[in-house]
């Protein structure tokens, strides 16, 4: 699956990695919901750095569909919410 970072880039990931980025999206939601920003911030960022961590870079010169968008890590919890359908930023 190709996921884009907004502002970073594109990374590639495996479908294996699907069960930890999930735990850390149900996480992200709940904070959202809780309106918890200081949580919403920690796990935001742990979500960007298991992807960084776990896929791999495409070039930037690439231009693959991306299959997921991440917010940046910047992003407010309102623009968050905005990018987020019922199922979260990872499908399940």
């Amino acid at each position: 699956m190709i996921v884009r970072i907004m502002g970073e880039g594109q990374v590639k990931l495996a479908d294996s990695h699907f069960t930890e980025l999930n735990k850390l999206d149900d996480e992200l939601l709940a904070q959202m919901e809780d309106g918890d920003e200081e949580g919403f911030r920690r796990t935001l960022n742990a979500l960007l750095d298991a992807v960084r961590r776990l896929g791999e870079p495409l070039p930037d010169d690439s231009l693959e569909p991306s299959e997921l968008i991440l917010p940046s890590p910047d992003a407010s919890l309102d623009e968050v919410k905005e990018m987020l359908s019922d199922d979260g930023l990872i499908p399940g």
